[in-house]
């Protein structure tokens, strides 16, 4: 019998590969892991290797990294029907910059790197989902950057808001506010600013 999660992550698979053959489906599911977390833990650890990628199915998951003050500085949340995943790193087998948190119990479904290659090799389907990851991955980090070099710190916020609306009442303050890189004191003003409006 199949898990939910399956249907779920081949769901996923479908939407971003426009169709994907049976076998391509069935070697998916010889394949991934369910893994359930608690909060708190470290999917990933910063400095190590990620041998596997993963699709969050229920959860959420915080990538950050420490600042040379020990700052903890968010970079990436990873929700439902997202990935938790350094892809450069990750693609290149070298060691990922950044730690995955658990903020919830999360779900994921895994698949490690040698799998992945072997699909890549067999199955184009699954070399062209590879290829779609690795854009979206692309697009995110475009999106980021130029939020910083084009954006004031208020459209920052307005567009976390519009763009991720499950996500606003499930992460701190502060994490958010090192998540749009707007000191907390600034973001709550601005949150003030916007309720009056």
């Amino acid at each position: 019998m199949k898990h939910p999660e399956y249907h779920i992550f081949t769901s996923l698979i479908e939407r971003l590969c426009g169709g994907i053959s049976e076998e391509e489906k069935e070697y998916f599911l010889s394949c991934f892991q369910i893994i359930n977390l608690p909060a708190k833990y470290f999917f990933i650890q910063a400095n190590t290797v990620q041998k596997e990628i993963g699709f969050v199915v229920n959860g959420l998951i915080r990538a950050f990294y420490v600042d040379d003050a020990g700052n903890e500085i968010t970079v990436r949340f990873a929700d439902e029907g997202d990935f938790a995943i350094d892809y450069p790193a990750f693609v290149a087998q070298q060691n990922c910059k950044y730690y995955f948190q658990c903020l919830e119990p999360t779900t994921l479904v895994t698949m490690n790197y040698e799998q992945i290659q072997i699909g890549y090799k067999e199955y184009h389907g699954i070399e062209r989902f590879g290829r779609l990851i690795a854009e979206q991955v692309l697009k995110m980090q475009q999106s980021r950057i130029e939020s910083f070099l084009f954006e004031t710190a208020e459209q920052r916020y307005l567009k976390f808001i519009k763009n991720s609306p499950t996500l606003f009442n499930r992460v701190s303050l502060s994490m958010l506010s090192s998540y749009l890189g707007i000191e907390r004191p600034s973001l709550s003003r601005i949150r003030k600013k916007i309720s009056l409006q």
